[in-house]
């Protein structure tokens, strides 16, 4: 199967296929389902970014929304309150590619003009028409995730496909190249924990799509159910979703413990990948 070409985010080049890249979740948010929410505590969020640059995340993914089941939404003037501050102050402090996690498209355009370099976003360009027009205009790329919910059930790969090839169509519509797009299955968005599970032993025929592929798992309920765990105790838990996501053809994983997470990405990426004694760090 072919690789897909190389894409530039920002300032630096990724090369799909050499090795596993780790996206550092920064939730500038009170209310996030993985505990780890910092509100609107700027000071706390830079420094988790900078943490998380120094621990090796190749993506800073800063979100001002809750994306949890039941979550209430919230407007753009306030999602820009808690994120563009952050977006800046990451921007002029660090070097590693800002992403923005956000469905709405004001939202976006403000990130990237304050220094973001890319949008991921969990209804796949299909929440806000002006989405792909944002990322067109801007011409950076963007993560388009297949999100389950409000949609029936009919195959898990089936319906991520389809939902991603109505993103993909959206983008090009736009104006967007099909080779800047990622996608992203949405493990956890409305489906059931025997769906997620099959999603990740299926994740390979996605590769079909022939685009680079992101999967978050980290934290989620399903691994919760599997365990009985809370989500303060699901990072070995985490750490096998991960490592089982790169051997079904994972390009990017996103996580909030890119520290241990990057640990299980070298290990998995020797086994899949291959290794040599001279790489060991």
């Amino acid at each position: 199967m072919n690789v897909p070409a190389p894409l530039t985010i920002g300032k630096r080049e990724f090369v799909w296929g050499t090795r596993t890249f780790v996206m550092g979740v920064i939730n500038v948010t009170p209310d996030s389902f993985s505990g780890d929410g910092l509100g609107t505590d700027i000071e706390a969020a830079v420094a988790q970014g900078l943490r998380f640059e120094a621990e090796g995340a190749d993506i800073l993914d800063v979100g001002g929304e809750s994306t949890r089941p039941g979550a209430e939404e919230v407007d753009a003037a306030e999602q820009m309150r808690r994120v563009l501050p952050v977006v800046e102050r990451l921007a002029r402090q660090t070097m590693t590619p800002i992403s923005l996690d956000t469905s709405k498209a004001e939202v976006a355009s403000a990130a990237l003009e304050a220094g973001a370099v890319m949008v991921n976003d969990v209804w796949g360009l299909r929440c806000d028409a002006e989405m792909a027009g944002v990322v067109a205009r801007f011409g950076v790329p963007a993560v388009v995730m297949h999100n389950q919910r409000g949609h029936p059930f009919h195959d898990v790969i089936g319906d991520i496909r389809d939902g991603l090839e109505a993103s993909i169509a959206l983008a090009t519509a736009a104006g967007v190249p099909r080779e800047r797009l990622i996608i992203d299955p949405g493990f956890g968005f409305g489906w059931k924990e025997e769906h997620n599970l099959e999603m990740l032993r299926r994740l390979g025929e996605l590769k079909a799509l022939g685009l680079p592929l992101l999967v978050g798992t980290s934290r989620k309920s399903t691994i919760g159910a599997v365990l009985g765990l809370p989500v303060e105790e699901r990072l070995l838990g985490t750490a096998a979703s991960v490592a089982l996501a790169i051997a079904n053809g994972a390009d990017i994983v996103r996580v909030h413990d890119v520290k241990e997470m990057l640990q299980v990405c070298r290990v998995a990426d020797a086994v899949v990948r291959g290794w040599r004694p001279e790489e060991a760090m």
